[in-house]
């Protein structure tokens, strides 16, 4: 009996320990859109070919793997428009907007894609133009599926538009340490000492069936 409570109780620790099982989310790869808004990134409301900027606007897009737009990955960087259309002047009956273009992280990336570096950069369009048409001013080849869903900027990624992605432990890039990380986990801990109980169970189970009459 102890045996098998031991054994059900191992059961029980490995449901609720983390990262004991193949735990795994849902996310997907694609360019979110965003506002900066003063001194932070706001997710956008509307896609870039609807989105209308006014001159002096600073916009962002970033490729990241994302669950959902609530916790998506927003752009790096504090760039403001003064930054970003410093060496850009002012034309008469044309508008400046600045746009941050992050493509991400190698972890985010596509298997064999390298994404490039952040870029910063101001495009001068027309009053009435969309950010979409802002983006392919400065961004060239941009990449659309049949849906009007941005895929690629500047070329980047080559393939793929918004697919599904499963991720397993969340990825750290080289030189990085997670919160936690140089020692052993309580998985670990948790896993030992249940393997402990079952042992003394089981040697308690022995010793009884040689001493049974």
């Amino acid at each position: 009996m102890r045996l098998r409570g031991a054994a059900a109780l191992l059961l029980t620790l490995l449901a609720l320990v983390p990262g004991a099982g193949q735990a795994q989310a849902v996310g997907y790869r694609y360019w979110s859109f965003w506002d900066r808004d003063a001194h932070t990134w706001t997710y956008a409301t509307q896609g870039p070919s609807t989105a209308v900027p006014s001159d002096g606007d600073v916009q962002g897009f970033r490729f990241a793997v994302s669950e959902d737009s609530s916790g998506a990955t927003r752009p790096r960087g504090t760039a403001d428009f003064a930054t970003v259309c410093t060496e850009t002047p002012a034309q008469t009956g044309r508008k400046r907007v600045g746009l941050v273009i992050d493509f991400g992280t190698a972890a985010d990336a596509p298997e064999g894609e390298t994404p490039p570096r952040l870029r910063t950069v101001c495009a001068t369009v027309s009053p009435d133009a969309t950010t979409a048409e802002a983006l392919a001013a400065v961004a060239k080849p941009l990449r659309y599926d049949t849906n009007a869903l941005l895929c690629a900027i500047s070329g980047y990624p080559e393939t793929g538009c918004g697919e599904q992605v499963t991720t397993g432990e969340q990825q750290t890039a080289p030189g990085e340490k997670e919160e936690g990380d140089g020692g052993p986990s309580l998985g670990l801990f948790a896993g030992a000492a249940v393997v402990a109980a079952l042992g003394a169970a089981a040697g308690w189970q022995a010793r009884r069936r040689r001493n049974a009459p």
